[in-house]
């Protein structure tokens, strides 16, 4: 597909590395310096490109139920923001991340960037030549981690309940991350083919061969880390005893205070309690002639109930379509169109 004008005099004789469809016409662009995205004619202007650096020290994310915003913090220069469609933040953040690390020294002349992970707080990006790591909120900062193959002699997958820990021996020591078991295969298979197509052997076990004096001497020294496999992201916990009970007495227990009335109430938790109330008298069979005669009203609660239930999912509904609305509407102020 020919690229818009508009583009054309933007790439300013760059040729683009990547690009991503945003949807519709919309697009992005990575070149070795700079991400252009292009706005087709929208509601309220023409079409627009904006200009993203690569130099950022700092990339942050926020998302909403449709978007998410890359921000790219410059230092002194300031702040800009890049707002894709949700589902295309995992397309767009490789290239982009890539072009990060280029300008910022991280990455070699020739080397390239084969896969790119986000897990909760973790950010796992795999090149031909090295392994980043970066822990925190932010996707990437100053403060990321690397594993040079060049230094790698052994990698190993210990599966555990919900997430894999990935421990590669690196420069003597072992060093470990976690991936949930839903991604683990994809890491694994990154990570292995790379360090695999490095050292130019067919297996770990070749590998573990060619390193296996090295190894041998750092098993004889202290080479695990001191930290373990570093900060649980993934909230394993321990598996519980089905016997242990809990060593207590009456006296030690203290009486549960009454729980404090939602103030957010809409009437509905109410009427549900009323319901609960009526049909536990029933059952137990302890109704005198009054109470029976107002058996009635359970059903007249039960329907007004589901009335209530009607009304706030149409309400809902509304309120979802109106904020679509809203954010296309101010996206597009803020991108001056």
């Amino acid at each position: 597909m020919s690229l818009p004008e508009t583009v054309t005099a933007h790439l300013e004789g760059e040729e683009p590395v990547a690009e991503v469809d945003l949807g519709g016409e919309d697009r992005l662009l990575v070149t070795p310096t700079r991400t252009l995205v292009y706005r087709a004619e929208g509601l309220l202007s023409d079409e627009t490109v904006e200009e993203f650096p690569h130099d950022a020290e700092r990339i942050t994310l926020s998302t909403s139920r449709r978007k998410a915003k890359l921000t790219l913090d410059y230092g002194l220069d300031g702040e800009e923001t890049l707002s894709v469609p949700k589902g295309k933040f995992d397309a767009v953040l490789h290239p982009l991340l890539a072009g990060v690390l280029d300008a910022n020294g991280i990455t070699d002349a020739g080397e390239t960037v084969k896969r790119t992970f986000r897990f909760s707080e973790l950010t796992l990006i795999v090149t031909s030549k090295r392994v980043v790591k970066h822990i925190g909120q932010a996707v990437w900062d100053e403060e990321f981690e690397e594993y040079p193959f060049e230094h790698v002699t052994d990698l190993d997958f210990e599966p555990g309940n919900v997430a894999t820990s990935v421990v590669l021996t690196h420069d003597g020591r072992q060093e470990r991350f976690k991936a949930p078991n839903d991604d683990a295969r994809a890491v694994e298979a990154a990570i292995t083919d790379a360090l695999l197509s490095y050292h130019d052997v067919r297996d770990i076990d070749e590998l573990r061969a060619k390193y296996a004096d090295e190894n041998a001497a750092d098993a004889d020294t202290d080479g695990d880390s001191p930290f373990g496999d570093g900060p649980d992201l993934f909230d394993e916990g321990e598996t519980p005893v089905p016997d242990a009970e809990p060593e207590s007495s009456p006296e030690s227990e203290p009486e549960p205070e009454p729980a404090a009335p939602d103030q957010s109430d809409d009437g509905t938790d109410r009427l549900i309690e009323q319901v609960e109330a009526a049909t536990a008298d029933t059952e137990s069979g302890e109704l005198d002639t009054d109470d029976a005669a107002a058996e009635p009203d359970v059903a007249d609660l039960a329907a007004e109930i589901d009335d209530l239930r009607g009304v706030i999912e149409q309400q809902q509904t509304e309120l979802e379509r109106q904020n679509d609305l809203i954010e296309q509407l101010i996206e597009e102020l803020r991108q001056g169109r």
